[in-house]
């Protein structure tokens, strides 16, 4: 049975190469990938969510800094860049159009493996350097603080 360091290569390949049906292929029917942008389960969300990001980016490359020497999970630091030239599914459910804004975020993942096939995959990553870099903001509830409330009395 091959380790969860093969098969995370293989997922970094078909990933590469925007090769949905191979990154598919990697993971097994039930598999749940935890990203901070939310939770996909299962083939047709994990499909969703990769569709996603490469239509938002369709030349954005992962390469990995570093591989943890063990079978399983597999644990790899990561550097994905691309370029935003098409709509991208926000986590509130809107789409940000193209910006054109070049995009290079680190995170990290950790994939655990079951009959040949990824069951679980976690990615970690700061969504606001992805969003920042898009151009986005950070915005706080418009509310008063107790306070910022007396002192406006």
């Amino acid at each position: 049975m091959p380790d969860a360091r093969l098969l995370k290569q293989r997922l970094h390949d078909a990933f590469n190469r925007h090769d949905l049906d191979e990154v598919i292929q990697c993971h097994s029917q039930d598999v749940v990938l935890v990203t901070p942008a939310g939770v996909a389960e299962g083939h047709e969300q994990i499909a969703s969510y990769y569709e996603d990001l490469f239509r938002g980016f369709p030349d954005m490359r992962m390469t990995v800094w570093h591989t943890v020497l063990c079978a399983d999970p597999a644990v790899t630091e990561w550097l994905l860049t691309g370029t935003h030239t098409g709509p991208f599914l926000l986590p509130g459910g809107q789409v940000l159009e193209r910006t054109g804004r070049h995009v290079a975020v680190r995170g990290t993942s950790t994939c655990s493996v079951g009959n040949y096939k990824i069951i679980g995959h976690r990615m970690y990553f700061d969504q606001l350097e992805i969003y920042t870099q898009l151009s986005g903001r950070l915005v706080f509830d418009e509310q008063l603080s107790p306070r910022e409330r007396r002192a406006e009395d």
